[in-house]
C-alpha cells in the first residue's frame, strides 16, 4: 500500500490506463476486462485489475490536473513497478480539422510548468511520447478507420483559462488540442526509463464552442480504451 492507493503487492499490473475520471476507470473495467476486480478505493480514486486478451491490466483513475496525476503515476512506478502508463482521457480541439470524438495522439506536450519543473532547473525539457506506443496506437487508428490526429497538445495548468492571446500562438503554432496532465506523465515516466502515451477524444472544441454532454465524456469513448489497449499489447 502507499498513501494513495490501498493496492496489495501484485494486485497492480505492469500496464496501466490513467484515466482522470475515477468513474471513467469503473466503466473501462467493467466494459473491456474480463473478472476486473477492484484494487484501490482510497479518495475514492478507483482503481480496477483485470484481463484483456489474456493481458493483466489496470486501470487506474488520476484525478485532475498534473499535480494529482505526478502522485498516482509515481506510486504506480515506485511503489508497484508499472512499465507501461497510458492515459486515457478528454481534450479540447485547438485545430478546425480536429472535430468533436476525433482522436488525438499526443507524440509531445506544451505546458507553461509542471510538477516536475523544479527538476530541469533553468532547462526546458521536452516531454514525448514512447515510439512504440505512439506507432502501435496510430497503426490500430488507422486499421480502424478513425478519425485520428498526432502531434503537439496542451497540458494546461488551470481549466479555467483567460489568455485568448495564448491559444491563438498555439493554434498558430500547431498545438492539436488542450487537456491538463500529458506533458507530466511523459516527464514522470521519462525519469524511470518507463513507458507512456496519451490517447485522447476530443469533448469540446475552444473555436467552435461545440461540447459533449458530461455523460458521453464518461462513457461513449470506447474507441479511445481499445486503442490504448492494442498499443500496450502490440
Amino acid at each position: 500500500m502507499t498513501i494513495h492507493i490501498g493496492a496489495k503487492p501484485g494486485e497492480i499490473a505492469e500496464t496501466v490506463l490513467m484515466p482522470g475520471d475515477p468513474l471513467r476507470a469503473k466503466w473501462a473495467a467493467e466494459t473491456f476486462l474480463e473478472g476486473a476486480v477492484c484494487v484501490n478505493e482510497v479518495r475514492g480514486m478507483l482503481g480496477f485489475t483485470g484481463s484483456w486478451k489474456g493481458n493483466r491490466v489496470t486501470i487506474q483513475g488520476s484525478g485532475m490536473g498534473m499535480p494529482s496525476l505526478s502522485i498516482y503515476a509515481n506510486e504506480l512506478i515506485r511503489d508497484y513497478g508499472a512499465q507501461t502508463l497510458v492515459r486515457i482521457g478528454s481534450c479540447g480541439a485547438m485545430q478546425e480539422a480536429v472535430k468533436l470524438r476525433d482522436l488525438v495522439i499526443a507524440m509531445s506536450c506544451t505546458s507553461m510548468s509542471t510538477p516536475s519543473k523544479g527538476f530541469f532547473k533553468e532547462l526546458n525539457f521536452a516531454p514525448c511520447a514512447d515510439y512504440g506506443l505512439l506507432a502501435a496506437a496510430a497503426k490500430a487508428a488507422e486499421a480502424r478507420a478513425l478519425p485520428t490526429h498526432c502531434g503537439n497538445v496542451y497540458s494546461a495548468d488551470v481549466f479555467y483559462d483567460e489568455r485568448p492571446d495564448l491559444n491563438e500562438q498555439m493554434t498558430r503554432h500547431g498545438v492539436l488540442a488542450v487537456e491538463m496532465e500529458a506533458a507530466e506523465l511523459y516527464t514522470v515516466a521519462a525519469r524511470f526509463g518507463r513507458r507512456a502515451l496519451a490517447v485522447l477524444t476530443v469533448s469540446d472544441h475552444l473555436l467552435t464552442g461545440e461540447a459533449l454532454p458530461s455523460a458521453d465524456r464518461q462513457t461513449s469513448f470506447g474507441d479511445m480504451v481499445e486503442i490504448a489497449l492494442e498499443a500496450a499489447f502490440s
